[in-house]
């Protein structure tokens, strides 16, 4: 005879979504102040959206505008798809998500593996240009018979998932004691749920913004005309316009946060408290710390990491990744050393030795997406193998791959000393080869094509 399900086993996955634990930061400075964490990264999805994707989702059934086996179209951002994903798959609906192109690659992964359809779109295009990622979602959605665009920037049944379950729950676990509340907007749900349900409860309670700099919210908070929008690199929250569910009106404040504080704060979060958070989440906390340490008498602060950072490991916590984009400081140098992605130096360099076999270097090609490796014998460059070398190597007999690097490597290097020009790369460049920087006979690390343009894009956003 089947026994039945334990007391303590949930019946399906969707049933825990919400009820993520609350945690107080004791280890970062919070001036006067207490602060306090909602931790939706725990979420079964691994975001706050899990609770929105859920009641959009519902909400249709309920209404009969999905019907079994249809299908739900959404533009997103950041993590709304996910926890479409997950509710579509596990109730047997077809998901196709409209994703701006700043999408992180693990996010990217996880929604094809749950089963997504990803339309990849701009993400330097405004409301209105045939390439933004709602508009063309709206416009797929009614190419689609029976199918249901989503919306969650005008859906009411997102702001009335956290007005009914993350406010409470907040509510609940601050034992009714909140002086102030930092929130972001993407869609504008977490923020106006949140204010309606404490709004009633609480109205000693101050909302206070959290938004990406670029993003226009903060200007309309303020009373200021929007500016132009900019650009940022921090995902799912920040807009260009004021979405529909988004209700600023007890919102009286705000910090206007760069990519750089956002994710440097995060990564600070998982070195001094051990939490790994995503990139949003890096942008409500330094609001967060910024907004505490502004007062001068004790408040008991509280806000959400939407997500988890196990989405942005190739990002913002990939050191190589933070030095291209200009986020993370490096000593300046002067010299060539400057333009090196990978130091060799610092241990960043990605290389192989002669005797290593060409599946070794095939594998560390993969891992670290990169077409071509140095080949160190101690700190001296002995050769290079890239793609074609392998390609070459292996065509005819794939038993190769067990051969040794040195097999197939080229010994033809193109090296410059650290002093010489930028100017002296481009004819290495237009040899087809990569450049070997070398300090005396040491080995410094290669520069690319890639590298050199990262390092004068960089010279604009410092300019």
């Amino acid at each position: 005879m089947q026994s039945s399900r334990p007391l303590n086993a949930a019946d399906g996955v969707l049933r825990l979504v919400g009820h993520t634990p609350l945690i107080e930061i004791t280890r970062l400075d919070r001036g006067c102040c207490r602060l306090f964490v909602k931790l939706e990264g725990q979420n079964p999805g691994g975001s706050i959206k899990d609770r929105p994707a859920l009641s959009m989702v519902t909400a249709f059934e309920r209404d009969g505008s999905l019907r079994p086996g249809g299908t739900l179209v959404e533009a997103t951002a950041g993590n709304t798809g996910l926890g479409l994903a997950l509710v579509a798959a596990l109730r047997g609906y077809r998901l196709i998500l409209v994703i701006p192109d700043k999408m992180s690659r693990e996010k990217i992964l996880h929604l094809k593996a749950m089963g997504a359809e990803v339309v990849m779109t701009r993400s330097d295009v405004g409301k209105g240009h045939p390439d933004y990622y709602q508009d063309l979602a709206q416009r797929i959605a009614s190419g689609i018979p029976g199918a249901v665009y989503v919306n969650q920037f005008s859906n009411p049944a997102n702001p009335l998932a956290h007005e009914t379950s993350t406010a409470p729950e907040i509510w609940n676990q601050m034992d009714g004691d909140i002086d102030a509340v930092i929130c972001g907007v993407g869609s504008g749900g977490t923020l106006t749920g949140l204010s309606r349900f404490l709004a009633r409860v609480s109205p000693k309670t101050e909302f206070v913004l959290a938004d990406p700099e670029g993003s226009i919210l903060l200007d309309v908070v303020e009373g200021r005309r929007p500016r132009k929008p900019g650009s940022w690199l921090v995902e799912g929250i920040g807009e260009d316009f004021v979405p529909p569910n988004a209700d600023l009106s007890r919102v009286r404040r705000g910090y206007a946060i760069p990519d750089r504080e956002a994710f440097l704060v995060a990564r600070m979060l998982l070195r001094r408290e051990g939490i790994l958070a995503g990139s949003s989440s890096g942008t409500l906390l330094a609001a967060a710390l910024r907004y505490c340490a502004e007062q001068r008498e004790p408040k008991r602060v509280v806000t959400l990491l939407p997500d988890s950072g196990n989405k942005y490991l190739s990002k913002m916590f990939n050191d190589s990744w933070m030095a291209d984009h200009g986020l993370m400081d490096r000593p300046h140098h002067g010299d060539l050393r400057d333009v090196i992605s990978r130091r060799h130096d610092e241990g960043a360099a990605v290389i192989v030795r002669p005797d290593d076999t060409l599946n070794t270097a095939y594998a560390r090609m993969k891992l670290y997406d990169v077409s071509q490796l140095p080949v160190l014998e101690a700190d001296r460059v002995v050769g290079v193998i890239d793609e074609s070398d392998l390609l070459l190597a292996v065509f005819d007999a794939a038993s190769r791959f067990a051969d040794p690097v040195g097999s197939a490597m080229s010994t033809r290097v193109e090296t410059v000393a650290v002093t010489a020009s930028l100017g002296d790369l481009l004819p290495v460049f237009e040899r087809g080869h990569v450049v070997v920087v070398l300090d005396g006979v040491r080995f410094l690390g290669l520069i690319t094509r890639i590298d050199l343009v990262n390092h004068l894009r960089r010279k604009v956003d410092y300019a």
